[in-house]
């Protein structure tokens, strides 16, 4: 069985948990972050980031390096795709949901969600404000854009492209910056579609029951 280190809070282990899911790979998931994690973590994560994974004696960290080693042991069913083309435009979306979705999302749940209430600061709410009026709309623009009529960003079918770019979404909602169905409709009908799902929908409940506590 895997072992995911880390918390679905993450958006970056958010995924890595919905590809195994989605893969119908046997895993665990043991919390890891913040301080809180075994010897074993330490030895697959050496600079403590979050996710990381053991299965057997091979350990690894990085979301994208961990959900390329699920994908090639268990093939099917094929979420990064083969075809040349479509696999670039769904290393495209990871990159553009890991590290331009997720660095806007950054400012806004470190400072309402992450700083007040686990590191008991106050967050810079005015920066977390500026992020969500300045640059959010700028990246649904550019995803209400894109969006094929089929609801799925690559082949017309659910990849690792949605869930990249839907997992920083589903981080961002909890800190209330949701996509405007007003201003952004398609955008809007995407991610509640992606987030619908059953790999989605079980993780979301419960950060929700556990922020609300």
């Amino acid at each position: 069985m895997i072992t995911i280190y880390g918390a679905s809070l993450s958006p970056f282990v958010r995924k890595t948990i919905v590809f195994a899911t989605e893969k119908g790979l046997e895993f665990e998931v043991v919390p890891a972050g913040g301080g809180m994690a075994p010897p074993e973590f330490r030895q697959a994560s050496p600079f403590g980031k979050i996710p990381a994974m053991k299965d057997g004696d091979f350990l690894l960290a990085d979301s994208t390096a961990i959900v390329a080693y699920m994908d090639a042991v268990r093939p099917e069913p094929n979420l990064i795709p083969t075809e040349p083309k479509a696999r670039a435009r769904t290393i495209w979306f990871e990159e553009f949901g890991d590290t331009i979705v997720a660095a806007c999302g950054g400012k806004i749940v470190f400072n309402r969600i992450v700083s007040p209430r686990f590191l008991g600061k106050p967050g810079d709410l005015a920066a977390a404000d500026e992020a969500q009026q300045v640059e959010f709309p700028k990246l649904m623009d550019y995803l209400e854009g894109v969006i094929p009529p089929s609801g799925f960003l690559v082949e017309d079918r659910f990849t690792l492209a949605d869930i990249a770019v839907a997992s920083p979404l589903a981080t961002m909602a909890h800190a209330d910056c949701a996509v405007d169905a007003g201003t952004h409709p398609k955008t809007a009908a995407y991610v509640a579609k992606i987030l619908e799902r059953p790999s989605f929908a079980g993780l979301i409940a419960q950060e929700k029951a556990f922020l609300a506590a």
